[in-house]
């Protein structure tokens, strides 16, 4: 998770998984690489210091994992701590979406704004910022293992 990924480390994503956060909506491996090897090209320093992991079975086959954690940054210098809780949702042992809720406060969309236009205009703003991300990152091309 740290901005040290590696190309086996989304072995865990099935072709077609999504993530999000309050800035980007990654669908697909590729994109989802480009978000998360993009972490080392804006942080000195990125990574969990602190965890506790829940998982449940909604039905079979499927699960949810909830992991409660604190996250560590470095940003030009300045140490960043910031508390989230990752959801992922498991379908067939491949996770299928992936959400980090930043200060543990669900995403804003078309479903969880008062407004759905306002919601959606938002969705729109982070799958802009992800489809630059995944331009500059190289379309999810994994990094040469020098």
């Amino acid at each position: 998770y740290g901005s040290c990924a590696k190309a086996k480390d989304f072995d865990m994503y099935a072709p077609n998984a999504s993530f999000e956060d309050p800035l980007t909506h990654a669908q697909g491996v590729k994109q989802i690489k480009s978000a998360f090897y993009s972490l080392s090209k804006v942080f000195g320093e990125s990574k969990i210091v602190e965890y506790h992991i829940q998982e449940s079975v909604i039905a079979p086959g499927k699960k949810e994992i909830l992991i409660d954690n604190k996250q560590h940054y470095k940003l030009l210098g300045k140490n960043i701590h910031m508390i989230s809780l990752i959801k992922l949702y498991v379908e067939d042992d491949k996770i299928v979406r992936h959400e980090d809720w930043w200060d543990k406060k669900p995403l804003r969309n078309r479903d969880t704004v008062s407004f759905p236009l306002v919601g959606r205009v938002m969705e729109m703003g982070r799958r802009g910022l992800m489809l630059a991300t995944h331009a500059m990152m190289g379309f999810g091309k994994d990094p040469s293992s020098h």
